[in-house]
């Protein structure tokens, strides 16, 4: 499994440099150098090496444990990895790539705390972390479960939006913990495995069969094998690309109503949706919107949120606030 890893990647990395260095130096995204760029890519590709040899090799220690059922081992052990990772990211993986100190004290963490208290978000700090080293891109998340939780938001974003447009912004990403979606994208990519490791086990059957004697490669426990098996797992999600690009879309949406009901900021979420669009495009078409967004167009939510004022304007903290440029 290593073997391969390294293989896929020098075999990728060519397409690696085209679109995450070359890219993003081009639309003046990236505050990297090549060297600066080449060490984040060799802490990933040190981390993907340890989890992935791990996570194949136990999924083929029950291969050869489960026999015929091995899927449905399979599909645990992806759901049992992915809750790992969730829980551990935040804290032991994520430094690794930035440098996350306590937001100074002052009215904006003052009021992202409250925000979180009122929503019952068990967090008692705010983060914020060095990706300005990175990116321009702004972006903040609550990531975390089992007591690793934790409010985090990139210099970006701070430095480079108002106080309104950061609560706007920490509001949306409150919603997805308050919401479920890290229990609910779980669920979901439980259901997505279980489906994904059948077809993998049906697919790898049929190719074994009838090009098993030129591959020398003829039962599913056979090491040999890795090259098919994650080819037919990326096939199965890379088909997967416009289900799981909605699902994500609509936890998105959710989140977006959440925040904007939870810190009532429409015109600060609209101004952030605008600096999103630096690397996002604003208007897709439809079939475009719905093939290749993981998240709704900045157009779309900037609607969301004039609707929104528009269902408010006669609510006292709409009317002192800012006025629509419209």
């Amino acid at each position: 499994v290593g073997v391969f890893f390294v293989l896929f990647t020098i075999v990728t990395f060519p397409l690696s440099v085209y679109q995450d260095f070359f890219r993003e130096h081009q639309y003046g995204l990236s505050n990297q150098s090549f060297a600066q760029w080449m060490g984040d890519q060799g802490k990933a590709f040190g981390i993907g090496l340890v989890l992935i040899t791990i996570i194949v090799t136990v999924i083929y220690a029950a291969i050869r444990a489960a026999g015929r059922r091995w899927w449905m081992w399979g599909t645990a052990i992806m759901i049992a990895f992915g809750i790992l990772g969730a829980t551990v990211a935040p804290v032991y993986i994520a430094p690794i790539f930035n440098t996350y100190t306590s937001v100074k004290p002052g009215p904006l963490k003052d009021e992202i705390l409250s925000v979180a208290r009122s929503e019952g978000i068990p967090a008692h700090d705010v983060y914020v972390f060095d990706a300005s080293k990175q990116s321009k891109r702004i972006s903040a998340n609550v990531s975390g479960m089992f007591g690793t939780t934790r409010i985090s938001l990139n210099d970006n974003l701070l430095h480079r939006s108002t106080p309104r447009e950061v609560i706007a912004v920490l509001g949306h990403e409150m919603g997805h913990y308050v919401l479920n979606h890290g229990l609910l994208g779980t669920v979901a990519g439980a259901i997505e495995f279980f489906f994904a490791f059948a077809f993998v086990a049906w697919g790898f059957g049929a190719l074994a069969r009838t090009f098993g004697d030129s591959w020398d490669v003829r039962t599913v426990d056979d090491p040999a094998g890795v090259p098919v098996l994650l080819a037919l797992f990326t096939f199965f999600f890379f088909i997967l690309t416009p289900l799981d690009n909605s699902t994500s879309r609509f936890f998105e949406s959710q989140a977006d109503i959440f925040g904007v009901n939870a810190v009532r900021q429409p015109d600060a979420f609209a101004q952030a949706a605008l600096q999103l669009s630096e690397y996002r495009k604003l208007d897709p078409s439809p079939l475009e919107e719905a093939i290749f967004y993981d998240h709704p167009s900045g157009r779309s939510r900037i609607h969301m949120m004039m609707i929104w004022k528009g269902e408010h304007l006669n609510d006292p903290d709409i009317k002192a606030g800012p006025v629509s440029p419209q």
